[in-house]
């Protein structure tokens, strides 16, 4: 008997699935080209694609193979590799020779070949560990018809490092899953100072090299089964370490040199004051508290109200900026149809805290020792620069990034704006996805930098994607048209067609 029991049990672990199990692979090929009137692609054919051009034209082939978790599984893991070879036009920045005195031209180009993505991930239970570089992408706004994140969007490249956090929401004990609870935190190195020496203008801002990059959200729901939902929290990216080098009237004046060190990981997860005796505390701090309210319509319909309040540093942490942020309604449709998704946005970053900011630390020696917190100068920090990949935000792209500055300004120049959002997206005829997109916006500068005037922009997208299974089983044919006007982003038009073909296979 005790025979046949081990023989039992040696045949079940034999067949079993977990040592024979499938290795599901998902992969893609896409050929994409693009051409455009003006220096850049116009607004929403370079926004929110995970910064992989924004360049006026260009022809990219990108390849993707990915497994991903199995959430039905105790443990699982992910993978994914994503490559991208092209060519892209060149872009020309102002530069100041301090030797000649002069103006000239500096040209940057985005690399003939790049890795877009590269990233191994591994989950137990709730929680997951992550190493590499992912597309990042919103936790609470539907990337289809959004006009993107205030902290984290997918707008530009992935930062590489290590994430670690809970896969989804998860119950808390004793809350009968009426509470749920969802997090992360991220630390890596930005990787983009080849582009900030580039397009930097070295005559006025500041150049930072060798940067880190932290990022951490916290989250609250109510019970999801339910038809009223309730979501609120908040989300913090910022810049610490490296060091910054200031440029005053095309002469170099400073360089600060902070390093890196394991405690400023701990200095960023619990603010304390810096390596300095300033009384500032490290890295810089740019969040939003988050809030979002979905109303079931039936099994497969909803509408959602969002907001996000946007604070940086501590000044606004508390709520002083008026009505500034991202005010949305949103609707969505599980069922394909005429409308599968829709918003409307109504975006404010006019307030900032008040035009007035007096730190006694900033003047050495002052008798005044009274304190004012304001002009915020959102995604930008004295110290630490903008809050941008490669030149794009990492947040909402809705703020001009410094990407598209010509004068080499290092900085969001317009980030005192607001304006309207409105997108649809959906299907007709079975096989093409159709989606429309209108943006407008009014700018005005900086809070400590004034336009000479207001500044319009009116941006508007066209796209279809013909599912042509019938033809080829896994291919998309799509074709995007874009329209800029304005003396803000200028007068520009785009196009843009690619081809791309999805599969999948299983390994033992």
């Amino acid at each position: 008997m005790k025979k046949l029991s081990a023989l039992i049990v040696l045949t079940a672990c034999l067949y079993s699935p977990a040592l024979y199990a499938q290795t599901a692979l998902d992969y893609s090929a896409e050929t994409v080209a693009q051409t455009s009137t003006g220096a850049f692609a116009p607004y929403f054919l370079g926004s929110l694609t995970g910064g992989r051009s924004a360049a006026a034209s260009a022809a990219q082939l990108d390849v993707t193979v990915a497994k991903s978790l199995d959430l039905s599984q105790r443990w699982s893991w992910a993978a994914g590799v994503e490559l991208i070879s092209g060519y892209g036009s060149p872009i020309s920045y102002s530069r100041w020779d301090a030797s000649g005195r002069v103006w000239t031209e500096s040209e940057w180009r985005q690399s003939a070949a790049w890795i877009q993505q590269l990233y191994a991930e591994v989950k137990h239970r709730g929680v997951f560990l992550r190493i590499g570089q992912k597309d990042p992408h919103s936790a609470l706004l539907d990337e289809r018809v959004t006009s993107g994140d205030i902290t984290r969007s997918c707008n530009a490249r992935g930062i590489p490092g290590i994430e670690a956090g809970f896969v989804n929401f998860q119950d808390i004990p004793l809350t009968d899953g009426w509470i749920q609870i969802e997090g992360t935190i991220q630390y890596g190195p930005m990787t983009d100072d080849s582009f900030d020496r580039a397009q930097f203008n070295r005559f006025n801002g500041i150049l930072t090299s060798d940067l880190w990059y932290s990022y951490k959200r916290c989250f609250f729901r109510t019970k999801p089964s339910q038809p009223l939902c309730v979501t609120a929290g908040m989300q913090v990216g910022a810049m610490f370490a490296g060091s910054t080098s200031r440029y005053y009237q095309g002469q170099l004046v400073k360089t600060e040199t902070r390093g890196f060190k394991l405690w400023d990981m701990a200095r960023m997860f619990f603010p304390l004051p810096g390596n300095t005796s300033d009384g500032f505390y490290e890295g810089s701090s740019l969040g939003s508290w988050d809030f979002s309210a979905r109303l079931r319509l039936d099994s497969s319909r909803s509408f959602t109200l969002a907001f996000q309040w946007p604070w940086e540093d501590g000044s606004s942490i508390g709520r002083r900026n008026g009505i500034d942020g991202v005010w949305g309604v949103y609707y969505s449709s599980e069922r394909k149809g005429i409308v599968n998704a829709a918003a409307v946005e109504y975006l404010d970053f006019t307030n900032q805290s008040g035009p007035i900011h007096w730190a006694p630390g900033d003047f050495p020696g002052t008798t005044n020792t009274g304190q004012a917190t304001g002009a915020d100068d959102y995604y930008n920090n004295e110290a630490y620069g903008a809050y941008a990949n490669y030149g794009l935000s990492i947040g909402t792209p809705f703020l001009m990034s410094p990407m598209y500055n010509l004068n080499g300004y290092p900085g969001f120049a317009n980030n005192r704006a607001r304006g309207f959002h409105a997108a649809v997206t959906g299907t007709i005829f079975g096989a093409f996805d159709y989606s429309v997109k209108y943006s407008w916006q009014k700018a005005w500068g900086t809070g400590r930098i004034l336009a000479g005037e207001a500044m319009t922009d009116h941006s508007v997208l066209l796209g279809v994607v013909w599912h042509a299974d019938a033809l080829v089983r896994g291919l998309d044919v799509s074709a995007r048209a874009a329209l800029d006007a304005g003396d803000l982003r200028g007068d520009n038009a785009g196009a843009q067609i690619a081809l791309k073909y999805s599969g999948n296979l299983s390994l033992k």
